[in-house]
């Protein structure tokens, strides 16, 4: 499947949990909710993928996790944030550089309309 394939069908997916769900929950049940669609969609996904982060020569474990990792390509990093800040965007490009991959998805799902929410990421 093409990336834009991928990311279109992601998007779906979290706009079908956001029209149930609504704003104001937990980023945990987003996150159950968008795995169970995903995978109803016939997608591969991993959830709370560890991620290390490698200095020079040593490899350091110190929890940092992916939500949800998409057919080995696409990251989603899922907030329930009034804003996206500065951080977010760092954190998400972090998970991209450390994980090698290219594409990756900041979606946060304490929106009024989901669209204004989901940051699309290329590296």
């Amino acid at each position: 499947m093409e990336i834009n394939q991928i990311t279109e069908k992601i998007i779906g997916c979290a706009i079908e949990v956001h029209k149930h769900l609504g704003p104001g929950l937990l980023e945990s049940a987003y996150e159950e909710c968008l795995m169970y669609e995903l995978n109803h969609a016939g997608m591969s996904v991993v959830k709370q993928k560890p991620v290390p982060v490698v200095y020079k020569e040593i490899k350091l474990d110190y929890g940092y996790r992916i939500d949800l990792l998409v057919e080995d390509t696409v990251i989603i990093e899922l907030k329930t944030v009034d804003a996206f800040h500065p951080v977010h965007h760092a954190q998400i490009l972090t998970y991209m550089k450390f994980a090698h991959k290219s594409i990756g998805l900041l979606i946060n799902f304490n929106v009024t309309m989901l669209k204004n929410g989901i940051k699309r990421y290329r590296i």
